[in-house]
Formats: structure tokens, sequence, C-alpha cells
């Protein structure tokens, strides 16, 4: 059970040691227990990523599902993304016309968004990778 898992993860000791009440972890347990791969997502968590997640659970608790799917990618696809996101904001610069400050703000929020996209998935990749080595 979720019991026997938060256990075997450390994540009460982990918890602790981040100076993190057992209430603030309750939503994130509580979601972990719907949903394996979040659970993955919270066994992983080191102690420097652990104070932030009960934030992430009160901010945006539709993104840890996507979160749980995301470490199932291989660290080479996340890689592959991060090379089509930097692709894309490129052709965005290229095929996008840059006559009007309407275009030029376009282009500025593609290259941003597209980007940060690219970020994303490269450091990923890199936690992905030393989660699974």
């Amino acid at each position: 059970g979720l019991l026997s898992q938060v256990a075997q993860a450390g994540l009460l000791s982990k918890a602790q040691a981040s100076g993190i009440s057992l209430t603030k972890l309750e939503p994130l347990l509580a979601l972990a227990a719907g949903n394996k791969d979040v659970m993955i997502l919270v066994e992983s968590a080191g102690p420097e990523l652990l104070p932030i997640l009960p934030t992430v659970v009160e901010i945006a608790p539709g993104a840890l599902p996507l979160l749980g799917a995301a470490i199932q990618l291989s660290p080479a696809a996340l890689q592959v993304a991060g090379l089509a996101s930097l692709a894309a904001a490129a052709g965005a610069v290229y095929l996008i016309p840059d006559d009007t400050v309407v275009e030029v703000a376009t282009q500025t929020l593609a290259v941003g968004a597209l980007g940060a996209a690219a970020g994303a998935s490269f450091v990923g990749s890199a936690v992905l990778g030393k989660l699974t080595a």
C-alpha cells in the first residue's frame, strides 16, 4: 500500500531533513495514492527538491500526472524533443515575417515558449539520466 511505499522511499525522513511537516505532505501523499507515477516522482525527489513539492501540489495539481507521465520517457526522447523545440524556434524566426510589431511579438513569444520547452527538455533529460543510471 501507500504507507509501505512511503516507508520504502524514506519520504518521511527526507521530509523531516528538509523541515517539512507531515501536514504539508498530506495533499501530495493523497495525490500519490491515486497515481503511481506521482509516487515515483515523490520517491525520486531529493532533499533539495522536496520542499517545493507541496507548493507544486497546491499551485498546479493537474501538472503532477503530466510530470509522472514524463518520467516514463527516456532521456534520449527528451533530448530529441529539446532539439525539435530549438528547431521550431529557429523556424518561427525564419517563417514569421517581421514587418509589423505584432509579427515581431509573435516571433518573440514563439522563441520564448519553444526555448523554455527546449531548456526544460534538456534539464529533464539530465535529471532522468541521473535517476535511471
